[in-house]
């Protein structure tokens, strides 16, 4: 792997640990409606973007040459992905939801092989595909604590959760085809997501006002944090970066962000987790091996 890449898919995993507070920050956030929630923490998570934007002239100018494109793929990722995603976890279980919605990992990993050959994305191999296998048993046991999942019922719900999956994966990789767009673009993304979400908001439920301290210093947190750097860490790092390896590393995410639970006393020890997260480190370091 190339020094510019190895580089860029560090950035790109950058997102992983960041994504993993996204649990523990929406307890924290209590109970605003989900598409409130969007349309505050995407303003915070715009803010990112915009200040590096007043920052570099060069990336203003850069900016100039996105097109319309690279816009509309952004916010329909951002905004299609949240929204169907969160329809998914009201219609149903939680656990199963997000284990549907996990399969985007090794969705990356497989469409990666369908981009064309300037795109960069590098030979597909069953090394990937076995590494990518693996993680996703580690990310069913993070999930699942060990349990055996019931996807019977809730059919509605467990579709938004694979068409979530999909979303996002085809998201993830056709940024590949802009990557002479920068990653500050992003912040057009997160404004229009949250415009759109907000005017969903409007029509479908109710303002909220959050309280003043720790509930207003969670949405924040969730704006600067998960719902904002992480996506520009992750932007690059899909554009420059090795999507497969990205792709297998994501799943670690569901492995932190239940430690991350479980260390904040906001959910229960799953003893599964550790096996989970030798699973999945496992996985990571055969979808790496190259020859």
């Amino acid at each position: 792997m190339r020094a510019e890449t190895a580089r860029a898919t560090s950035i790109g995993f950058a997102a992983v640990p960041i994504w993993s507070l996204l649990p523990a920050l929406t307890v924290a956030a209590g109970s605003i409606p989900p598409l409130e929630l969007v349309a505050l923490t995407f303003s915070a998570g715009s803010l990112v973007g915009l200040l590096f934007l007043a920052w570099s002239p060069a990336a203003r100018k850069d900016l100039r040459r996105a097109g319309m494109g690279p816009v509309l793929l952004g916010t329909t990722g951002l905004f299609g992905y949240h929204f169907v995603y969160f329809l998914a976890l009201q219609n149903a279980p939680a656990a199963e939801a997000s284990l549907v919605n996990y399969l985007w990992p090794v969705l990356i990993v497989v469409l990666s092989a369908a981009l064309p050959a300037h795109a960069g994305a590098g030979r597909l191999t069953a090394l990937h595909l076995g590494g990518g296998g693996i993680a996703f048993a580690g990310a069913v046991l993070a999930i699942s604590g060990g349990g055996v999942p019931k996807l019977e019922g809730s059919a509605f719900g467990y579709g938004m959760a694979l068409t979530a999956a999909l979303i996002w994966s085809i998201y993830s990789v056709a940024t590949r085809l802009f990557s002479s767009v920068p990653s500050a673009a992003v912040a057009l993304y997160c404004l229009n997501t949250a415009f759109l979400a907000a005017i969903a908001h409007a029509a479908l439920e109710s303002f909220v006002w959050p309280a003043p301290g720790a509930q207003t210093l969670a949405i924040l947190a969730l704006g600067i944090g998960p719902l904002g750097l992480a996506f520009y860490v992750w932007d690059h790092g899909c554009k420059h970066g090795d999507l497969r390896m990205l792709g297998v590393s994501a799943y670690f995410a569901p492995v932190l962000s239940t430690a991350i639970l479980t260390l904040s006393g906001l959910s229960p020890a799953k003893p599964a987790l550790w096996l989970a997260a030798l699973l999945i480190t496992g996985g990571a370091l055969l979808a790496s091996i190259n020859f």
